[in-house]
């Protein structure tokens, strides 16, 4: 349905109200928080260092503070019902008039892993009476011959027991140039004129039928719309690291992206997959530029949706988050190793957008959605710097002491030193509700729905659940600031990443692996307590979660990576998911298959010329194929050469891993 003029402005100043709503109380929380701490310090003067410290300060409750607010007003709306201004798909019935491409791009993924989540899909997908609108695409990067060649037999194989011959195609690059984006720039331009829209899919998503329905209705009934971006939500892994990000996120996110949708409307952001977009629109407007310069900043952009979504909002079309909780998952990696490599690569990605802050025409929201993916990486080194000042701060009073007679002074009296007790517990509660509430709120979400509140085990098991993963996150979080710490410093040195398949499975991390990745974590830790503890003992108590979280790192990376800690907390019904206690018929099919070896086609098999043949596997078929262009867009001054016609130019400087 396309809106008339009125309904139009009517959301334009709904959306207005909100975020005037939104940044008021975001800035306003911060600037509290930061008057309460001047006071505390200006109560026996300020030096440099506090000034310092005090702006720091408050560029990290303005962070904090977004994620408070966006928390409470989706505990609100989720409390009301849900939100009257989201989308609307109108009647669910009737044949769809749009052709959907499913698409997912691989590279050397684990092909039994891929064949059990693709073969999980169509089956849910060829289950519905519009079934007929869809096909599914896979599309390979693949660089491993071995590895390709399980990749085609694994397609032949899925494609010969559904009967989809037409249906299902496969496609592996000569060249993968572009990386991810590339390998959707090329189906785009290549096969994009035979659909209307295209949902992108990684190579863990798993998405129901009926959630593809869903997202193709809601294309059809508002052309405005260049991107919809579904709720992923965590499920299938089981090592205790694993078992305490999908607890979390699943408990936190259909609440927070309720928040954020609320506020964002339709100039929300794109994920890079678990999404569907509008094919013409985005092969128009959303051809990626060539940064300038040499990676790590410049040259291809790896962190390429945050930047489409901010063009096609360019364009007029609008990008909405859907936050309902149903049909959309995917997998997190199992130990804090492989979440920190996978972090590595988007920290790089998010902080080239800084280069692209000054592209003309953007819409106000989108370079605040950039600002955010920097922020989200950058203000792990400012949590780091502020820590420090404030400990220079205690360590240079401990050694010079209070200056009772204050140079240049001719006061009879000392100055004798003032304290806020009162100020400073206010400001450790105003800190604790922004940092704890929405945990709290999400919680008391998950109670009030009997369903729900079945899902994570009950009332009694969420709340230990919920206890039991704080605890973890306070012992894990200073690890990960350094490791953030790191990739920004490595990042801005001129250190690019590799491109290499992302780690999935229950992988274990061995002690040495873990002391090798955390040696400096340790060092550092061991040396700070250490001087904290000769200099300034009683200043120990504030660090202590701190110093206890780098010390202990090699042990909790290496403890929290096992699968049979993991299953301990299962069958003591800790740490569960609603996808445990009550499967999606996807999610139970994805279980049973992974558990009967999940395809017969694997890695490590390599299939005959008897079998290629028999496979049929040639040239991919496509139905009445028709080029979409991707058209280069201007973007200040920057040149932006066709993705397809791009040479891979990373340098020798990149490596594996982190």
């Amino acid at each position: 349905m396309v809106r008339s003029t009125e309904q139009a402005d009517r959301l334009r100043e709904t959306a207005r109200r909100r975020r005037v709503l939104f940044f008021s109380l975001t800035l306003l929380t911060a600037a509290a928080a930061t008057a309460m701490m001047w006071d505390i310090l200006q109560a026996n003067g300020l030096n440099k260092l506090d000034w310092a410290g005090l702006t720091l300060f408050f560029v990290l409750f303005v962070w904090i503070s977004s994620s408070f607010w966006s928390a409470v007003v989706g505990f609100v709306v989720r409390l009301r019902g849900g939100d009257p201004a989201m989308l609307d798909a109108g009647p669910a019935e009737g044949p769809l008039p749009s052709r959907t491409a499913l698409i997912m791009p691989i590279h050397n993924e684990d092909t039994a892993r891929v064949a059990a989540g693709l073969d999980v899909i169509w089956t849910s997908v060829a289950r519905l009476p519009e079934q007929a609108s869809f096909d599914l695409f896979i599309l390979s990067d693949t660089r491993d011959p071995q590895i390709a060649a399980a990749e085609e037999v694994a397609w032949a194989d899925l494609v010969a027991r559904h009967g989809a011959q037409g249906r299902i195609f496969y496609r592996r690059r000569v060249e993968n140039l572009g990386r991810k984006a590339g390998n959707i720039a090329d189906f785009v331009r290549r096969w994009g004129g035979a659909y209307d829209y295209a949902i992108v899919l990684d190579a863990d998503s798993i998405m129901s039928g009926t959630a593809f329905v869903q997202l193709a209705r809601l294309m059809d009934a508002h052309p405005q719309v260049g991107i919809v971006q579904a709720l992923p939500l965590p499920a299938g892994r089981d090592t205790l690291f694993a078992r305490l990000i999908q607890f979390a996120t699943r408990l936190s996110s259909p609440m927070l992206a309720s928040g954020l949708a609320y506020w964002q409307l339709g100039e929300g952001n794109y994920w890079g997959h678990n999404a569907i977009i509008r094919l013409k629109a985005f092969a128009a407007h959303c051809d990626l530029p060539r940064l300038p310069g040499h990676p790590p900043l410049g040259g291809e952009i790896l962190s390429h949706d945050f930047v489409e979504a901010a063009f096609i909002r360019r364009a007029g079309y609008e990008v909405w988050l859907l936050p309902a909780d149903s049909g959309s998952w995917e997998e997190v990696p199992s130990n804090v190793i492989d979440y920190a490599a996978r972090d590595r690569r988007w920290a790089q990605g998010n902080l080239q957008h800084l280069g692209l802050l000054r592209a003309r025409g953007l819409h106000w929201l989108s370079r605040v959605h950039l600002v955010t993916g920097v922020l989200s990486y950058v203000t792990s080194p400012l949590w780091l710097l502020v820590l420090l000042l404030s400990s220079s701060v205690v360590i240079l009073q401990a050694l010079h002491g209070h200056q009772y007679f204050l140079p240049g002074s001719h006061s009879l009296f000392p100055n004798w030193p003032k304290y806020r007790d009162g100020e400073i517990a206010a400001l450790l509660s105003l800190t604790a509700v922004v940092l704890l509430l929405p945990k709290v709120l999400a919680a008391v979400d998950a109670l009030r729905n009997r369903r729900l509140r079945a899902g994570f085990g009950g009332a009694w098991r969420l709340t230990v659940s919920l206890v039991v993963e704080q605890l973890f996150s306070i012992l894990l979080a200073p690890a990960m600031m350094l490791f953030h710490t790191t990739f920004v410093i490595s990042i801005l040195s001129g250190k690019p990443v590799s491109w290499r398949a992302q780690e999935r499975g229950d992988r274990g991390v061995s002690w040495l692996e873990a002391l090798r990745r955390h040696k400096w974590h340790v060092l550092i830790g061991i040396a700070w307590g250490a001087l904290i503890l000769k200099l300034a003992p009683r200043y120990i108590w504030w660090l202590l979660p701190v110093l206890a979280g780098m010390v202990l790192s090699v042990p909790l990376t290496m403890l929290t990576s096992r699968v049979e800690f993991g299953r301990w907390m299962r069958r003591r019904k800790l740490l569960l998911t609603p996808e445990e206690t009550h499967p999606p018929a996807e999610i139970a099919a994805l279980e049973e298959r992974l558990r009967h070896g999940g395809h017969e086609a694997t890695a490590s098999s390599r299939p005959t010329q008897t079998e290629k043949a028999d496979a049929s596997i040639g040239p991919m078929r496509v139905p009445d194929q028709t080029p979409l262009p991707m058209k280069a867009q201007s973007l200040n001054h920057f040149s932006v050469p066709h993705a397809s016609g791009r040479r891979d130019d990373r340098t020798r400087s990149e490596r594996r891993g982190f």
